[in-house]
């Protein structure tokens, strides 16, 4: 049985040596190494040969084995090596040669936006929180004041997954997270995106936020108000006039909506770019803040809104065509 493996090993090694192409290497792999090979015939007829022979003749037929394959390994990268060489002789490549280059890419509008207003309220104070797109029930709805069978959740159209999680419908759990993971004083925005399941001219099944959040002692209305307008006038400029609405959240009492005035084509109307309001106090109850020692503001822009205002843009789907000859304009 020894002479026999010997002389696979010599008749393998020849035809190793003498492969000429990857076609031919893969043929010969088959043949030496395959379930019909000559050495795979040696392994099935162990169990035939004397008890006493048998460790002696397993080991030296794996062994076989592995030096075959680390063999055909080998002459495989030989032969890559040379055909790649054989192509660049015969078509005469220099390969060291600059290529012709591809025009350099810009930021995307949603991210020129997103930066631009990180910056300004990053120097107000706020510091940059983020947290994962899809989320538990309790962080994206409960503790933000909206049970089970509130009417709010109709009006945020959800993404429900498995397991009572959702592709989050604002970055408002961010605020759940970090109240839960620290005490007041909290300065923080968190920009996102964020999902929701309705789609038009003014809406996006995807869309992105920046939302804040500021707790602490004495918080009062007043220093929402005047955070906003001069965040706001600092954005926008002071040409656009900044009006607060009266409005509803379930996880903020008072509530407003912030609305800014544009012009695009000829036509001057009001745009809502922002909800905001006083923390409610069933929200810090959820997060096991005393209500009557604690009190915050919070706030949510959506980042397309701004962009529109911003560069005079009239339909949000623009930004989601990949049009070039949008994105260059940028």
């Amino acid at each position: 049985m020894i002479d026999i493996l010997n002389s696979i090993k010599s008749d393998s090694i020849s035809k190793i040596n003498e492969l000429d192409s990857l076609h031919e290497l893969d043929q010969l792999k088959s043949f030496l190494l395959g379930k019909k090979s000559p050495l795979m015939d040696v392994l099935k007829d162990i169990p035939k040969i004397p008890l006493e022979k048998r460790p002696v003749i397993g080991k030296e037929a794996n062994q076989l084995k592995q030096e075959l394959t680390k063999r055909l390994n080998k002459k495989r990268d030989e032969l890559i090596n040379k055909e790649r060489d054989d192509f660049l002789n015969q078509n005469q490549a220099d390969v060291t040669l600059p290529t012709s280059g591809f025009p350099s890419g810009s930021y995307h509008p949603i991210t020129i936006v997103t930066r631009y207003v990180c910056s300004i309220l990053n120097r107000y104070g706020y510091a940059i929180k983020q947290g994962p797109n899809i989320e538990t029930d309790f962080n994206n709805f409960e503790a933000l004041n909206i049970g089970p069978n509130h009417p709010a959740r109709d009006m945020h159209d959800t993404f429900y997954l498995k397991n009572k999680t959702v592709l989050r419908t604002h970055t408002s759990p961010v605020q759940i997270r970090t109240m839960l993971e620290q005490e007041p004083p909290i300065k923080i925005i968190a920009p996102g995106k964020v999902y929701r399941c309705d789609a038009d001219t003014s809406h996006s099944p995807v869309f992105h936020q920046v939302e804040g959040l500021c707790v602490d002692k004495h918080i009062t209305f007043s220093d929402l108000k005047g955070t906003l307008e001069a965040f706001l006038h600092e954005l926008f400029g002071d040409e656009h006039a900044i009006r607060f609405r009266s409005s509803y959240f379930p996880f903020t009492e008072p509530s407003v909506e912030v609305d800014v005035s544009y012009t695009i084509n000829g036509k001057t109307t009001w745009l809502e770019i922002m909800g905001a309001g006083m923390v409610q106090r069933n929200v810090f109850r959820q997060v096991s803040y005393d209500p009557d020692s604690y009190t915050g503001f919070a706030f949510g822009l959506g980042i397309e809104r701004i962009a529109m205002i911003l560069y005079k843009i009239d339909n949000i789907r623009l930004f989601y065509e990949n049009d070039h000859r949008f994105l260059t304009q940028f």
